[in-house]
């Protein structure tokens, strides 16, 4: 049977919503809201540092994003709740013809602690993925934040040639502006082999957290022997760290390299790799 034209050019897609909430009860951290709708969960809350922290997996059942697609995830961490929460694999972008939406809203009270710390977010060639991060700190709310982008598939032969690749992070304290950053990488431009943009390089990570560290912290980090270019910054209130990668597994340990030293300094307590980041 042939379809009607209008039928040929109609492409499904998913519009999911995910809403989360932490609160501090007694010794531990809760869960106290979970609510979905369409395709985005998180799995059983686990206790694998004891009560106090409270780790989420947020899943994505389709697997990967196609055009079309509209994610929106929010996450409240109540006053001197602890939330860490993660992915199990890698984000997808698929290629579309047309482009795909993930909203991310996180706001954290004053005593309150979250650690967002997904995979990697793959971009397929000829994907038109567009992000837009908003976090909102109260007080002396800690924020410990990283993410991982790689454009194209090298392993596979696949350069980032079509599509583009657009974020936005806006971060905050009490309403003051911390750290407001723009990208756009459109597909084969310059900026992908200039000395000045990726110079190569299909993987770059940034791993930002509120907090300050001393000179001798800073030199350990910047020791740390890895296959990435990378560095990092002092700012009043955040560190920011930055690098450049040939692979996103390469980036992905750098980064865990750093919140095991930086965890301890800057939020008291051992790093502890989630399970889920070693299947």
């Amino acid at each position: 049977m042939t379809l009607p034209a209008s039928s040929a050019l109609f492409t499904p897609s998913w519009l999911a919503e995910l809403e989360l909430g932490y609160a501090r009860i007694g010794d531990a951290t809760r869960p106290v809201l979970r609510r979905h709708k369409g395709p985005l969960r998180v799995q059983k809350h686990l206790y694998a540092e004891g009560p106090e922290v409270c780790q989420h997996i947020i899943v994505h059942p389709p697997g990967g994003i196609a055009g079309g697609d509209r994610l929106s995830i929010s996450a409240r961490v109540e006053s001197h709740a602890w939330a860490q929460i993660t992915s199990p694999g890698a984000a997808k972008w698929y290629r579309a013809s047309g482009p795909a939406y993930q909203n991310l809203d996180l706001q954290v009270a004053a005593g309150a602690t979250l650690e967002w710390l997904p995979q990697e977010t793959i971009i397929y060639s000829a994907a038109q993925a567009e992000l837009t991060t908003s976090i909102d700190l109260r007080g002396d709310a800690r924020l410990f934040y990283w993410d991982v982008v790689a454009l194209g598939r090298p392993a596979s032969g696949e350069r980032f040639d079509l599509g583009h690749f657009q974020a936005r992070l806006d971060i905050r304290r009490d309403g003051r502006l911390l750290w407001h950053e723009r990208q756009r990488i459109s597909g084969n431009d310059g900026l992908l082999d200039s000395p000045i943009g990726l110079d190569g390089s299909p993987v770059f990570a940034t791993l930002l957290v509120t907090g300050e560290i001393d000179a001798e912290m800073l030199e350990r980090c910047r020791s740390l022997g890895h296959e990435v270019r990378g560095d990092l910054t002092q700012l009043p209130g955040l560190l920011v760290a930055r690098c450049l990668a040939s692979e996103a597994l390469l980036a992905r340990a750098w980064l865990i390299d750093l919140w095991r030293l930086l965890r301890p300094a800057l939020l008291g307590r051992d790093a502890q790799p989630p399970r889920i980041w070693n299947t």
